[in-house]
């Protein structure tokens, strides 16, 4: 078993540099213009260790959209509502910074890359309905509001807004200052004013949940970061 586990670790990370590597290859090139030669290029290793990992292009992609949902980052909070904006604050954060996760995105929007293999856009949807559907259940939400309908529309925001700021960086504009401003004009529309006046919305908020995420992860103990009162 002793002798496995170092193996078994390297190989693990032979695979995430593969990952890594196709990302930003997908991220500079798109999907069809990437190779497997620069694949292996930007990777440092050699063909036959990729495909002792992954058969083809098409697997690469999918390995990458496989990494693309993820809540690492975010903490319990005291309300649920507060949790779900807490995710696309921490995306707004990690994406800019993690080539798998910029990459899912550009192969999402990718025409040929979307027709191979969907997006993971439903499943960020099921992942902030259940989140708010939990904040409804607590009477969080005003009575009007259906969870799947709102996350719909999140995800929907979230990734334009991404777009967009992507698109103009010229203008300086900053990720997670926009998703702020974009939880800042939605939740008035979906939560109760009692929760609504607690949450935090700030763009600093990602970073400082990734530093106690971290620091969690080191000591075993996960605390709620700091809300609003």
């Amino acid at each position: 078993m002793s002798r496995q586990e170092p193996k078994q670790e390297r190989a693990i990370r032979t695979r995430r540099i593969f990952l890594e590597a196709a990302a930003s290859v997908f991220n500079e090139q798109g999907y069809d213009a990437a190779s497997i030669a620069a694949i292996v290029e930007r990777a440092n290793l050699t063909r036959g260790a990729l495909y002792f990992h992954f058969t083809s292009k098409e697997e690469l992609a999918r390995g990458v959209l496989a990494e693309a949902v993820t809540a690492d980052g975010v903490l319990p909070q005291t309300f649920k509502l507060q949790e779900w904006v807490d995710l696309g604050l921490v995306l707004a954060r990690r994406l800019p910074r993690e080539p798998l996760l910029s990459a899912s995105v550009r192969l999402s929007v990718d025409p040929k890359a979307r027709g191979l293999f969907g997006t993971r856009w439903p499943d960020w949807i099921t992942l902030g309905t259940g989140i708010l559907t939990e904040a409804r259940e607590r009477g969080e939400l005003l009575a009007h509001v259906d969870p799947g309908a709102t996350a719909r529309l999140a995800v929907g925001a979230w990734t334009g807004v991404q777009l967009l700021t992507e698109s103009m960086c010229d203008e300086g504009l900053d990720l997670s200052v926009e998703i702020a401003n974009l939880f800042q004009h939605l939740l008035p529309s979906i939560a109760v004013p009692g929760v609504l006046c607690r949450l935090d919305t700030s763009p600093t908020r990602g970073e400082l949940l990734l530093t106690q995420a971290r620091e969690a992860a080191q000591t075993g103990a996960l605390e709620p970061a700091s809300q609003q009162n």
